[in-house]
């Protein structure tokens, strides 16, 4: 399945179960594991429940498919691996404690700099 299409399921099941403050990164500049990770809060372990179970109705629907889900027994953070897509559906304090947006969100490294032959040169060789 797409990628596109994949992350846009996660995120409109995970609104439809009211998820709040979700949050996709794009993190292929980081590892080769995954492409994205989505990040999500969650008011309880019940409706952590619920948003797994909604998101493998959707995903199942539009062909997608799920390696595995961890985690869904507490509810404290679950985790759903889709492959290309690592969905974390986290309560508050549990978010909070492990900060995977500060770990996650990194930015994508700067190509680096032509540099002109004046540049080159050592600033004493330089003319003025």
């Amino acid at each position: 399945m797409d990628i596109k299409k994949l992350q846009k399921i996660v995120v409109t099941a995970l609104e439809t179960v009211k998820a709040h403050d979700i949050k996709v990164l794009d993190v292929r500049h980081i590892t080769a594991m995954f492409d994205r990770i989505i990040i999500a809060s969650t008011d309880s372990a019940r409706q952590a429940k619920a948003m797994v179970n909604h998101l493998r109705e959707d995903i199942r629907e539009g062909d997608g498919k799920i390696y595995s889900v961890e985690g869904e027994e507490s509810g404290e953070w679950v985790l759903v691996d889709l492959g290309d897509i690592v969905v974390h559906i986290m309560q508050p304090a549990t978010r909070e404690h492990y900060k995977l947006e500060e770990l996650w969100d990194q930015p994508k490294p700067r190509a680096p700099r032509k540099t002109t032959k004046a540049a080159a040169k050592p600033a004493s060789t330089r003319a003025a």
